[in-house]
């Protein structure tokens, strides 16, 4: 049998997991996939903060799951990953990665020794020094990246990768025979990821710090009500004023209104920067992605704010399914699982 892997997927309030067979292959299988809860206050922004609580999440997961596979990537995506346009002198990618520290010390928030740096080269060029390649840095907080990898090796687990969401989300969302230059916003509960991507290379990160859970919890304060609810209505009317049946359902849909009406212009002002930057690759359209993308109205109000077209992303297009995962399943759980399963896809098994 083909060895298998597992994408995993720790959020604020829930961990997800997707195991995938023959990741290496253009159509991989998707075999099994689960979800658990995360013990309020175990993670913060998809960092974990108690590694025993998480661990024992994931083992319960596994259990739930039936997964087979012990070998995991783990995805990171918050605001302790920072990503940065970065040009250098034109050399190998393992001589350009070993001079990183080097160079990118005044890019960072913290110390370079904290940070675990990479790069991403998306193009080559003539500077005043001579030949350049121009990429991405990528820089995470040494210690977000740790605490995640310890937790799955106490449950029992094999890290065998650590990705950046965006660019997983990247690979099977705008894969690398698509043409054109494309923006994937993915809204998660905490943070709202934008990755701009052309011809299947990813450009362009920006990771805002704004999500789903924001407007439940701005929700929950103006009606007088629990999160839970808060959360039931939220996803019930959204953003949608002519679902409103009530005075209270009007007031609700201002309130989501408000709140995702800050985020959109997060979005039309990220789309807009790199459109000014990189004149030559103009956006196309927008793909959304995760499950705060599914918010009534939130698709035709960025489409009206960006003035771009805006489509759900089809994360799930060149994938296979074992006989024991129903595609009903699937398309229940596709916007909560797209990230999970995108970190397999891009895995390696040991």
């Amino acid at each position: 049998m083909a060895k298998s892997i597992v994408g995993v997927d720790i959020g604020s309030a829930t961990i997800r997991a997707v195991e995938v067979q023959d990741a290496s292959r253009p159509k991989p299988t998707i075999v099994r996939f689960a979800e658990v809860p995360v013990p309020e206050g175990a993670t913060r922004q998809g960092e974990v903060v108690e590694p025993n609580t998480v661990a024992g999440a994931i083992r319960q997961l596994w259990s739930i799951g039936r997964f087979r596979s012990k070998d995991v990537v783990l995805g990171m995506g918050n605001q302790r990953v920072l990503s940065r346009d970065l040009t250098v002198p034109r050399a190998s990618l393992a001589q350009i990665r070993e001079s990183l520290p080097f160079q990118v010390q005044d890019m960072l928030p913290v110390p370079v020794g904290d940070a675990i740096l990479d790069f991403y080269p998306t193009s080559e060029g003539i500077g005043d020094g001579g030949p350049t390649v121009s990429g991405l840095l990528i820089a995470a907080v040494k210690d977000a990246v740790l605490a995640n990898v310890r937790a799955v090796q106490a449950a029992g687990l094999n890290p065998v990768g650590v990705d950046l969401i965006p660019f997983a989300l990247a690979r099977v969302l705008a894969p690398a025979d698509q043409r054109g230059t494309v923006a994937i916003v993915e809204c998660g509960g905490n943070t709202t990821t934008v990755v701009v991507v052309t011809n299947g290379v990813p450009k362009f990160v920006r990771i805002i710090p704004t999500g789903g859970d924001d407007v439940t919890r701005l929700l929950a304060g103006r009606l007088g009500i629990e999160e839970p609810a808060a959360e039931a209505v939220k996803r019930h009317l959204g953003m949608d004023l002519s679902a409103a049946r009530t005075s209270d359902d009007a007031l609700a849909v201002a309130v989501v209104r408000e709140t995702a009406g800050e985020l959109m212009a997060s979005l039309r002002n990220t789309i807009s920067y790199f459109v000014n930057t990189h004149a030559d690759e103009p956006v196309d359209a927008v793909l959304l992605a995760g499950a705060g993308a599914a918010l009534p109205g939130f698709a035709e109000a960025l489409q009206e704010s960006t003035r771009l077209p805006v489509r759900h992303g089809a994360p799930f297009a060149s994938v296979s399914l074992a006989k024991s995962v129903r595609v009903e399943d699937l398309h229940a759980h596709g916007p909560s699982i797209a990230v999970a399963w995108s970190l397999a896809a891009g895995g390696k098994a040991a």
